[in-house]
């Protein structure tokens, strides 16, 4: 459905309501524990991002761009509203759609929504061709398709059929880099941070 997409923009925010004494004595909204908060569940930063008596993040989001094509990424993580886990991705000839992209709502299915190459209907009463729901499914949720994964990587070093892969270290480090310079951003005033890898 998407060749020769290129995306633009992308918009993607994952919050809920921390119930109860989350807000308190969870290990996310401690400083000693994990001193990013909310942004740690998941550059410029936004303004007036939110914080416990502690210092640590509860509210915030960011905004990153690229030099090149006018690419643009945008995310809102947040304890303080509700359950929401949305990612939007628009590109040139197409777009998609995803409202649970970090823990699926249902562990059985995964739906999105995609279109391509999208235009008014005769007399602009509306848009052809509308999206259209696609869904994955799958016989296991997406803990145990990690751990199975992990075992098998593991199972093929240990038999000298595999080499440890690098894609989740350097996918860790990005995002640690992105994270970073988050913090960076809001601690000087909001300016713009340079993402080096």
């Amino acid at each position: 459905m998407f060749v020769n997409v290129e995306f633009l923009y992308v918009h993607s925010n994952i919050s809920y309501i921390g119930e109860g004494d989350f807000l308190k004595k969870d290990i996310r909204v401690n400083p000693d524990l994990d001193s990013l908060g909310a942004l740690g569940d998941t550059v410029t930063a936004f303004r007036d991002p939110e914080y416990n008596e502690l210092g640590v993040i509860l509210s915030c989001g960011a905004s990153l761009s690229w030099n090149e094509g006018g690419k643009v990424a945008k995310f809102y993580c947040s304890f303080l509203s509700n359950l929401s886990m949305d990612i939007t991705a628009l590109g040139t000839k197409g777009n998609f759609r995803v409202h649970d992209f970090v823990i699926p709502f249902n562990e059985k299915v995964g739906p999105f929504y995609a279109v391509a190459n999208s235009r008014w209907a005769e007399l602009s009463i509306g848009c052809i061709p509308e999206p259209s729901e696609l869904k994955i499914t799958t016989d296991l949720p997406q803990e145990a398709l990690m751990v199975q994964e992990f075992a098998q990587l593991v199972k093929g070093i240990r038999n000298g059929e595999a080499k440890p892969e690098k894609k989740w270290p350097i996918l860790s480090r990005k995002t640690q880099v992105v994270v970073d310079a988050v913090i960076t951003s809001i601690k000087n005033s909001f300016e713009p941070v340079e993402v080096v890898y």
